[in-house]
């Protein structure tokens, strides 16, 4: 009779998890808004009229 190899399946899950946190890492370092606002900072309207 012969034999016959059974291979387990490797698992997917680890790659799906380094290939969630890799996109996790690009969104937070291309959108994240980086600039740093202190509470001193105020923004001020030009209300004068040049005419």
């Amino acid at each position: 009779m012969a034999e016959i190899k059974i291979e387990k399946k490797k698992a997917v899950w680890p790659w799906i998890a380094v290939v969630l946190i890799i996109a996790g890492l690009i969104y937070y370092i291309f959108y994240v808004d980086h600039e740093v606002q202190s509470e001193n900072s105020t923004e001020i309207e030009n209300t004068t009229s040049s005419q």
